[in-house]
């Protein structure tokens, strides 16, 4: 290049810096891990990567430490930016792909470590839960690498995984993911350390995972609830009710409590206020601060256009008198929903709590299958405020606030960790749990 710029401004910089600062929260890097890359044309009309410098603090991103390098030729700001520079250019050409993103997994990792020998390449991970399966597949690709970061094996194979999975995994190392966006690349970092988390939770809670998976390939319609929307990369910045001061300052508080407290990965779940004739309505209601997403204003009636998610908000509103909605992804709640008593042979249908406050607030949780007709799962609503759907995360309602209807995941969460606990320790959970619990 003619004239190398060290300094980004703007928007880029912010989405930079705003999903840095996000991954260090969400837990997938620590204080210098990770990279991350943009395809752009520049105000030139030439073609460039934008990319993190090496060494950098994704979490404190400076200007200086955004680089920009020609997308055709090497140039000397190659030695400033990502030592994995190489193997972002490669993905980054690929068709219909504008940006990369690496990131250390922890979940996603732990749950792939082997000691088998190696250089053998390890098995594909099999995730379990409806995110991972809809947005990243039915397999991962794992692959082992004897200098796990920035050898040219790296940069000859992550790619060629890349052509054909939204994700890979790096054995024992971390994952990197495309996407149209940066901020679909990110989506899909957080819904693989999700599904992660989800096996890990279900090893702690001892529950043949085996059975899980086979179960789930014998028949993927039976064993998982409605797949979810796709992942749009466009529309973030809109805000039908920007004037409603009081109500958007209740969504956003309550985007970037989701994200933060684990109770959805990024972007995902759904969050909704009923209005007279229609809802106000947050399609990805995990929202980090400074990121946001979509904030509608949509009919209540059902439209033909709806998605399984947007018509069973509307369904709970036109059977129920609920002032409010919300639908998360919540990692040891989907294991628990699996959970076998000692002795037994099938998942419990319903999660109780053994904590003093989860034991205050709720006698049970209620597990519903997959397949729970939106009548029957309006009526648990009803009675419980809060269900677990197994292979279809957590609905809670609340009368009046977004407020109220965040309580009960965030409660659900703490529960399933206390059990989950309890389990690790060698506890028998049948003694722990209050008697009535036993009579729904």
């Amino acid at each position: 290049m003619s004239a190398v710029k060290w300094q980004a401004a703007g928007d880029l910089l912010r989405e930079f810096q705003a999903l840095g600062r996000a991954s260090l929260l969400y837990d997938i890097q620590d204080s210098h891990s990770g990279n991350m890359a943009v395809r752009r044309t520049n105000e030139r009309g030439q073609d460039e990567i934008v990319i993190t410098a090496t060494g950098s603090q994704k979490g404190d991103l400076e200007p200086s430490q955004i680089c920009f390098l020609s997308a055709t030729e090497t140039d000397y700001g190659y030695y400033k930016a990502s030592s994995e520079t190489d193997i972002h250019a490669r993905i980054l050409a690929l068709p219909g792909v504008r940006a990369s993103m690496h990131a250390h997994l922890k979940d996603l990792i732990l749950a792939t470590l082997d000691d088998a020998p190696k250089p053998e390449r390890p098995p594909d991970f099999v995730p379990v839960d409806p995110l991972a399966r809809h947005h990243l597949g039915a397999a991962v690709p794992v692959d082992w690498f004897a200098v796990p970061s920035g050898s040219p094996e790296l940069a000859r194979v992550i790619p060629e995984r890349l052509a054909a999975h939204p994700l890979t995994i790096i054995f024992g190392h971390g994952a990197m993911a495309k996407g149209r966006s940066l901020r679909e690349a990110f989506f899909r970092l957080c819904v693989g350390n999700y599904a992660g988390a989800v096996v890990r939770s279900m090893e702690r809670l001892r529950i043949d995972l085996g059975a899980v998976r086979s179960a789930l390939a014998a028949d993927p319609a039976r064993a998982l609830a409605a797949p979810p929307p796709d992942y749009e990369v466009e529309g973030d910045e809109r805000s039908d009710f920007r004037d409603e001061e009081e109500i958007l300052k209740e969504f956003v508080k309550a985007g970037h409590r989701v994200f933060e407290s684990r109770l959805s990965p990024f972007h995902t779940g759904s969050m909704s206020v009923r209005g007279v004739a229609t809802m106000l309505y947050a399609p990805k209601a995990s929202m980090p601060r400074e990121v946001g997403g979509p904030l509608l204003r949509v009919p209540l009636a059902p439209a033909p256009a709806d998605d399984a998610e947007t018509a069973l908000h509307k369904a709970i509103y036109a059977g129920s008198d609920f002032q409010s909605v919300m639908h998360c992804h919540i990692a040891e709640a989907e294991a628990a929903a699996y959970y076998v008593y000692p002795g037994e042979t099938a998942p419990a249908d319903r999660i109780i709590p053994v904590d003093a406050e989860g034991s205050f607030l709720y006698l049970v949780i209620p597990v519903l299958p997959p397949d729970v007709p939106a009548a029957a799962l309006i009526r648990a609503l009803h009675d419980y405020k809060a269900v677990v759907v197994r292979g279809g995360g957590v609905w809670s309602v609340g009368g009046q606030s977004l407020s109220e209807v965040l309580h009960h995941p965030s409660s659900l969460r703490e529960i399933c960790i206390f059990r989950m606990g309890a389990v690790e320790r060698g506890l028998d959970l049948r003694k722990m749990e209050p008697k009535k619990a036993k009579r729904w």
